[in-house]
Formats: structure tokens, sequence, C-alpha cells
């Protein structure tokens, strides 16, 4: 594991954009940032982030629902935390804003 600082950085810009373009799940890229960027074991980058070793196992599985908490303190190592974005193919938002904009419906006719 020698890596430059540099090259660390930027694998872990290339995680996070993979993670926001939905190319990879949390637990993928929570797995992908704690071996390639650290080279730490479960255990170790559990007790790391203040966390049980079942928490970050669930985490890297998908599986459960983590807390808000526990995805940051995972994250945070990195200079990465949890947040909203904006999703690319608004659509189904964009038709319901559009709706609001537009006021209630008129009653359909018979």
């Amino acid at each position: 594991m020698n890596m430059s600082l540099e090259q660390r950085g930027a694998l872990i810009d290339d995680i996070q954009q993979e993670l926001a373009a939905g190319r990879l799940s949390l637990g993928d890229a929570v797995r992908r940032l704690r071996t390639e960027v650290t080279g730490l074991h479960q255990s170790q980058f559990a007790r790391m982030c203040k966390m049980s070793l079942r928490t970050l196992v669930h985490i890297e599985h998908d599986d459960g629902n983590p807390t808000l908490k526990s995805l940051n303190a995972v994250f945070k190592p990195f200079g990465l935390q949890m947040g909203v974005a904006r999703v690319q193919k608004a659509s189904r938002a964009r038709s319901w804003l559009d709706e609001l904009e537009r006021g209630p419906a008129a009653p359909p006719r018979d």
C-alpha cells in the first residue's frame, strides 16, 4: 500500500464519483475505501470509526438500515459525509413541482 497522498485523494474522488453516479452501492464504496485507501481489516477500521464490527459488516454488505451517524463515521476519515444531492433524472420530481406551480387541477367534467 505505497500510494502517494495525491493518489489516495484521486482514488477517494473516483469512488465518491462512482457512488454519486449510482454505479457503486454505499457498502461497496465503504469496502473499497477501507481496503484500497487504508488497507485496514474490518476490525481495525471499525475500531478507528468507533463502531462495532457487526455494524461495519452490515454497512459493507448493504444490510439493514444504518444510521446517518454510522455512515458519517465511516466516511469521515476520507473527508466525506452523507448529504442530499439533486437526482439527475428528476422527471417525477419535476412533474410534481410543475403541478404545484399550476395549482389544483380542475375536477373532471362528465
